[in-house]
């Protein structure tokens, strides 16, 4: 099977749902290597956050990074873990009626990241402005 087939098969919704809490699982697992842990936080915070780092109500790019990003996060997260901790975090994921919980933070993050673009492009404006 190609990469690509595979990705786009992770892209259906009701799958990512399940990818998610078994991110979730994933993460709170102790066994989980830390650099997959904190890839899958990462996915996580950006998938549950109630703002999106590109506004969706941008033409065609806005919805591309939920339809991008977040399956592109949890192949890189199913990379970087062990195949049989993988399977067993998906196994108790379908099987669990478990939800996600509310990433604030995860929110505040991407503000924080807007908020820091926006400063930069200021500050470069100022630049481009006061040169004679």
């Amino acid at each position: 099977m190609s990469q690509l087939t595979r990705f786009f098969r992770l892209a259906q919704p009701a799958k990512i749902k399940i990818m998610l809490i078994a991110l979730w699982r994933l993460f709170k697992h102790p066994q989980t290597p830390r650099s997959a842990k904190w890839l899958a936080i990462a996915v996580l915070a950006y998938a549950i956050s109630p703002i999106d780092l590109i506004p969706d109500f941008i033409p065609v790019i806005g919805l591309l990074d939920d339809l991008v990003l977040v399956p592109l996060g949890v192949a890189m997260v199913i990379k970087l873990t062990p195949k049989p901790l993988w399977d067993e975090c998906l196994r108790a994921a379908e099987s669990s009626k478990e939800k996600l919980p509310r990433m604030w933070w995860g929110a505040v993050a991407i503000v924080l990241i807007w908020a820091a673009a926006f400063g930069l492009f200021a500050w470069w404006m100022v630049g481009v402005l006061a040169a004679p």
